[in-house]
């Protein structure tokens, strides 16, 4: 069976959405909808329209072709070609199309931005594959979340852990944002942040609290994890793990590793395509203990991390796998990452 999927909204996460579909052996992407053509859209016409393009607002038509952008037809035409929809609309925008995919009867993944209400399970690819099967309307969390909790989640499986609290240095905009301005401050958000919340209805055993602090820089997140297992363990444990993990990636700073921006450039020196990883990042060197609790850090790489829990999104909804082991072994494949590639 060849799943035929439809992103709507072509910016920062669906052009990644988009790639990934492409990546997988199994489904077909149809097209991507947007409603202007701004520099993600331009760039389809670059690149010679590698896949088709729709308008999402019949108004907005004239901008497109007045740009010169290729357009395949209308948002309805493409809703009518799909199986599912991936939505990667601004925040709040995905509640109002959701009208659009109810009316032609599709299922859809929502991106984190969007408010809980809008979909039937909050949803992640390792921690709770399950709950989201046969669901028609799937909410993926933040990036920030999805990350963190690939990383608790990982070991909490094999050692069980009680509670965590979390540091996160965010990034205040992505790269080519202008809307947020010049800044040079470092400002502070209430406790508890919403990612450890998040993590709470994901992994409800889990007690969770955090601090948020957002920084003007634009390449990924940090995150300090200090995390309460059930029982004593050691930093060797922790790193075999993490090592097992086909979308965590152990770095260590004596090799280069210790900023945000060196992981950003390996892998645009490495040719990624878009400079992208899919993996967190965990910082062999910033892995400790203090008492009985793990202390470890991890990298965010916002723009792609959470494109693989997306595709688990689609197999979980359309149950084309009914077991998460199975489910996330194929995603991960086709995304390359399996078996795990050393970062150098």
């Amino acid at each position: 069976m060849t799943v035929k999927v439809g992103v709507v909204g072509y910016g920062t996460i669906g052009t990644r959405l988009a790639e990934g579909v492409v990546t997988q052996k199994d489904m077909e992407l149809v097209g991507v909808a947007d409603i202007a053509p701004m520099l993600t859209v331009r760039s389809l016409k670059a690149r010679g329209m590698p896949y088709k393009f729709y308008c999402a607002d019949k108004t907005k038509l004239p901008d497109l072709q007045k740009a010169g952008i290729p357009v395949s037809g209308m948002l309805e035409d493409l809703l009518s070609k799909v199986d599912i929809v991936l939505d990667s609309t601004p925040a709040g925008i995905g509640a109002k199309m959701k009208k659009s995919y109810v009316e032609y009867g599709l299922p859809a993944i929502f991106q984190g931005g969007e408010k809980g209400e809008v979909a039937d399970v909050f949803f992640h690819g390792y921690a709770n594959y399950e709950k989201g099967l046969g669901k028609k309307y799937l909410l993926l969390t933040s990036c920030n979340t999805t990350g963190l909790i690939r990383a608790v989640d990982c070991l909490d499986r094999v050692f069980g852990i009680e509670k965590i609290a979390i540091t996160i240095i965010r990034r205040c905009a992505d790269p080519g944002d202008l809307h947020r301005g010049y800044v040079d401050l470092a400002r502070v958000d209430v406790v508890p942040s919403h990612q450890a919340t998040d993590l709470m209805e994901i992994m409800p055993h889990v007690k969770a609290t955090g601090l948020l602090v957002h920084v003007p820089i634009t390449h990924g997140h940090i995150i300090n994890v200090v995390a309460t297992p059930k029982s004593k363990i050691t930093k060797e444990e922790v790193l075999a793990e993490f090592n097992k993990h086909p979308r965590i990636q152990v770095v260590r700073i004596a090799d280069g590793f210790a900023s945000n921006t060196s992981l950003f450039q390996f892998a645009r020196f490495a040719h990624m395509p878009g400079a992208d990883m899919y993996p967190i990042a965990v910082y062999d060197e910033c892995i400790g203990s203090s008492g009985d609790d793990i202390t470890f850090a991890i990298y965010i790489p916002q723009e792609a991390v959470t494109i693989p829990e997306t595709i688990d999104a689609i197999r979980a909804s359309l149950q084309l796998q009914k077991s998460r082991l199975e489910a996330v072994s194929v995603t991960n494949k086709y995304l390359g990452l399996e078996p795990k590639k050393p970062l150098c």
